[in-house]
């Protein structure tokens, strides 16, 4: 099967033939697969070499003058080092741009920790008026582009990576798809993990929902599910743990609630390894999943009783 990035390419060069406002951005990453595109549009693919702050900086210039920049690069390199024109460039001019990366928390361990960026969407949530979406598989990835680039001169981040499930839903890129119901707890999966929740929770009595697109946090969504399952909550997060815990709260402002925030841990790990190695470490595979979820939902269940 092909990957998320595989997709992009295809994706965004297609795009670049129907309509006359994408433009792409590249710093040397990704180049190759734009070869075709470079040819037919040169003046519409800019390719600025490895100068980070400046991709950013040239895509909120061709922003300023209508068109819709797509720019791409490692998580690392489009989010963390040029964060400061994020901020000011895009965000502080209010000025549009489709951020897409790769690699996302650990997609290249043996790029060590300089090409990792668990953190990326927590640094999003810093500023204003970004959509973040996260797909689990090149299909969702292949729609939440379509999604991006079309949303008008919205700030929208694309997080792709390699890991995916193995199969892809149907998403509108606004709200949680529902894929289990129960009366125990809602846990949330973000992108890429959901393989792994859904064998984590198989036999728990608890609803799972599937979110693709956590910027904005389908707040309504997970009211809807909190009053059938209970407003004991789980996020399990590719990224950060964490990251969206204040939006479960804030979702969940008016009533009593538990919030568990599962994802990539705070500790660094020094050792390249795999990348399924690194999930393992972080307890995001099935076996470490099911213990933290089970061990949550069994004491909410066991307080309720008290």
């Amino acid at each position: 099967m092909d990957t998320m990035r595989d997709r992009f390419a295809p994706v965004i060069s297609r795009l670049l033939d129907e309509d006359p406002r994408v433009a792409v951005v590249l710093a040397e990453i990704g180049k190759d697969g734009f070869r075709e595109a470079i040819a037919r549009h040169p003046d519409r693919v800019v390719n600025v070499g490895i100068r980070e702050q400046l991709l950013v900086g040239a895509a909120a210039g061709l922003a300023l003058t209508g068109l819709r920049p797509v720019v791409h690069t490692f998580a690392s390199f489009l989010v963390e080092r040029p964060f400061e024109q994020v901020k000011l460039d895009l965000g502080h001019q209010d000025t549009g741009a489709v951020l897409v990366s790769a690699a996302a928390s650990f997609d290249w361990p043996a790029g060590g920790y300089t090409h990792m960026a668990p953190g990326d969407v927590a640094l999003l949530d810093t500023l204003d008026g970004w959509t973040v979406h996260v797909p689990g598989h090149p299909d969702e990835a292949e729609t939440l582009l379509h999604h991006a680039v079309a949303a008008g001169d919205d700030k929208v981040y694309v997080r792709l990576s390699v890991q995916s499930n193995r199969q892809g839903r149907v998403i509108d890129g606004r709200h949680f798809v529902t894929v289990r119901e129960g009366r125990a707890g809602v846990v949330v999966a973000v992108g890429p993990v959901l393989d792994a929740v859904l064998a984590a929770t198989a036999g728990l009595d608890v609803t799972v929902l599937y979110a693709t697109t956590v910027r904005p946090f389908d707040a309504a969504g997970l009211r809807r599910a909190a009053q059938a399952a209970g407003t004991d909550v789980v996020l399990v997060e590719p990224y950060l743990a964490g990251t969206s815990t204040a939006a479960v709260s804030e979702a969940l402002a008016d009533l009593p609630h538990r919030v568990l925030g599962l994802g990539v841990g705070r500790r660094e790990l020094r050792r390249y390894g795999t990348v399924e190695e690194h999930v393992a470490a972080h307890g995001l595979d099935a076996h470490g999943l099911r213990e933290r979820i089970g061990g949550f939902v069994g004491a909410g269940r066991a307080t309720a009783r008290v």
